[in-house]
């Protein structure tokens, strides 16, 4: 693999000059080289993405922009702003360049926001850190002034607005008002989509976009997201394992990539359409789905969903006009997150559920799982009935459903290594085995994912993020379940991990024919998994029916929508496809 720096890309007028930086971090297990030799530049105005693999080094490269990196870093080279070297200035001037010359937008606004200071406190406090003769009522204008042009509605009002009362997309939107109060020239934006549906995401993209072209913003974009690149990057530095391996403008990287990691790269980006390798979808379309139509609210094409040889299988999972209400306590009205909503889930099937944030596609699947009540309606799970369950007689039921959470970072107790982390549902349901029983199959699920045996005795936090997904799998599949929940398995991987992941999930499924109910915004990775398809709007399912009926040749407005606001790897297509989400945007 061949090594191409940013040289020839460079201009007298940068805003950002990256020069040979070299950083390598010291642990306990030695010396870490996650950057080696890189230089790049950013041009006013300009978007610059970093792509790459976990690991690749695309975020220690960002962090070395801002002097992020930790004590145990050992950095040589440059990274110079305005005319002065990160690497070598002192604390003092370090802080007064970030907001003022550099800004960060981190990858998860709930974590960058703290939940008990107001959002107007938040952003007002880099203004007081770098003006401190600064009025009350200028910092509040100021504020007010950076949340309209994030286009945060009713700001003024809203100033004292807390993070939790705000929707994932407007909290990324605050983050980015954060950035942009200080008037700063250059923002790295790490991965500052990942967490959002793609209407909300196509939104912050706009955002982004206005902001480049009417203030000469320039943005590095740490990604792995290339629907997201081709939307909106200028040029693209390809990263792998520290190295920087491919530099160029985003149309040729796309049409002509030379490098062989940039092709492998590319072709593991999920595409409406395909299918993976062993998938069921993949082999055949039974003659039953052929012949069914995608169907409206409250319709179900549930009957028509067969197995192989096209005989219809058992439904797993029946619901009928499910209603799920969540009280609004003492001077606040009931949510209504699930409306009516029919369908069926047969041995076997994978179905997908799409929908924006809030649409209740998780709301489902944990009222399927007993995690949350089911208010009105019908929804027998595995012959039992969810309305009105009670928990005793529903702990036998619950020991054939697998969960498989959308972060097990967050899902896995740190203190407990992986092994007792998979062990976890045999404690709860499998009392009668042995401790040596518990090892064994404890192995032989960790061999299932494939993960070496000596993972078990690992912490989570050891693991990277998709060896992390593994082990969910793992943990998932623990007791043999009939039914499978998986709620956004994939959405914080990059494009790579997550083909690798969405093969073992086919593998899985395929050996243990078990029936998945699976969640994701992802309406590229749903299309891939899934023999059938529903979409959700603010709780009501407006069609279902195969991926070719829905996302092919959608019925409902909204479904379009969400087809047209879906990012592709091809920066023509992008485009158009960028005007086509603008025109149908709901009123």
């Amino acid at each position: 693999m061949s090594k191409r720096n940013d040289t020839a890309a460079r201009t007298t007028g940068s805003i950002l000059d990256i020069d040979a930086l070299d950083v390598t971090f010291s642990t306990d297990g030695g010396d870490v080289h996650a950057v080696k030799d890189v230089s790049l530049s950013v041009s006013p105005g300009e978007v610059l993405a970093i792509v790459g693999e976990s690991g690749s080094g695309k975020t220690v490269t960002a962090r070395s922009i801002l002097g992020l990196l930790p004590e145990t870093a050992q950095r040589s080279g440059a990274v110079v702003i305005s005319g002065q070297n990160v690497l070598s200035v002192s604390a003092e001037q370090l802080r007064s360049m970030r907001g003022s010359d550099v800004a960060m937008v981190f990858q998860e606004p709930s974590t960058a926001l703290n939940p008990v200071y107001t959002v107007g406190w938040q952003i007002a406090e880099g203004l007081r850190a770098h003006d401190r003769k600064a009025s009350r009522a200028e910092l509040k204008a100021r504020v007010v002034a950076a949340m309209k042009q994030v286009g945060i509605p009713d700001a003024e009002n809203r100033f004292d607005y807390y993070p939790h009362q705000f929707s994932g997309g407007q909290k990324q939107r605050i983050v980015i008002a954060m950035a942009l109060a200080l008037g700063a020239k250059l923002i790295v934006a790490d991965e500052p989509t990942t967490a959002l549906d793609v209407t909300v995401q196509a939104e912050i993209l706009d955002l982004l976009r206005e902001l480049r072209d009417e203030t000469g913003t320039a943005i590095v974009l740490i990604t792995h997201n290339m629907g997201v690149v081709a939307d909106l990057a200028d040029r693209v530095a390809v990263m792998f394992r520290g190295d920087l391996v491919e530099v160029s403008s985003v149309e040729q990287l796309f049409s002509d990539p030379q490098e062989q990691y940039t092709r492998e790269l590319l072709a593991a980006v999920p595409r409406i359409g395909s299918t993976v390798v062993g998938s069921r979808k993949a082999a055949a379309t039974s003659a039953g789905e052929a012949s069914a139509g995608a169907t409206s609210a409250g319709e179900t094409s549930a009957s028509t969903a067969s197995a192989g040889e096209g005989e219809v299988r058992e439904s797993i999972v029946t619901a009928r006009d499910l209603d799920i209400v969540y009280p609004g306590g003492i001077g606040r009205s009931d949510f209504h997150a699930v409306k009516k909503v029919s369908f069926d889930i047969r041995a076997g099937e994978v179905y997908g559920l799409v929908g924006e944030s809030g649409s209740g596609k998780t709301t489902i699947g944990r009222a399927i799982a007993g995690l949350t009540r089911a208010s009105g309606g019908s929804l027998s799970v595995l012959g039992h009935e969810m309305v009105g369950f009670k928990e005793r007689a529903f702990s036998k039921i619950r020991r054939r459903i697998g969960f498989v959470f959308q972060d097990p970072a967050a899902s896995f107790n740190p203190h407990l290594t992986i092994g007792e982390c998979i062990a976890e549902p045999f404690a709860i349901h499998r009392r009668e085995l042995s401790a040596a029983d518990r090892s064994k199959r404890v192995r032989e699920l960790l061999d299932s994912v494939q993960l070496p045996n000596e993972y078990a005795s690992r912490y989570p936090h050891e693991l990277s993020g998709g060896q992390r997904q593994r082990a969910s799998l793992a943990r998932g599949l623990a007791l043999d379940p009939e039914l499978l929940i998986a709620d956004e398995p994939t959405s914080a991987l990059d494009v790579s991990v997550q083909a690798k992941v969405l093969e073992l999930f086919v593998e899985l499924q395929n050996r243990f024919d078990f029936a998945a109910l699976f969640i994701s915004h992802d309406l590229a990775v749903v299309d891939m998994l899934s023999d059938r398809i529903g979409v959700l709007f603010h709780g009501e399912l407006l069609e279902e029916g195969t991926g070719e009926q829905v996302l092919g040749a959608p019925r409902e407005d909204y479904t379009k929508r969400l087809i047209a606001s879906l990012p592709v790897p091809d920066p023509a297509e992008q485009a158009k496809r960028r005007e086509l989400a603008r025109t149908l945007r709901t009123p």
